[in-house]
């Protein structure tokens, strides 16, 4: 059986899905991140309220989105102002 594994481990078809599992990590890996430090300053910032926005925040799946809801932490006088991003 070890030999079935070697040969398998060693065949193209399965050194791309192995490729693509780790892509795949990396990118939610990476999301995950973002909404972690999103989550952080929501609330340094605004408190609970700021804290409402997650689960809104968590349905955008693009990256640079995310990373622009980030930014516009910092800049956001009100809740108000980033609802209007979100």
């Amino acid at each position: 059986m070890r030999w079935d594994m070697a040969v398998l481990r060693e065949s193209p078809w399965y050194q791309e899905i192995l490729r693509e599992g780790e892509a795949r990590g990396k990118v939610s890996g990476k999301r995950e991140g973002i909404i972690s430090s999103i989550r952080i300053n929501l609330n340094l910032k605004f408190g609970e309220d700021g804290l409402q926005l997650l689960p809104q925040i968590n349905q955008i799946d693009d990256e640079v989105e995310l990373n622009e809801v980030f930014s516009k932490i910092a800049t956001a006088q009100t809740i108000e102002e980033l609802r209007q991003i979100l």
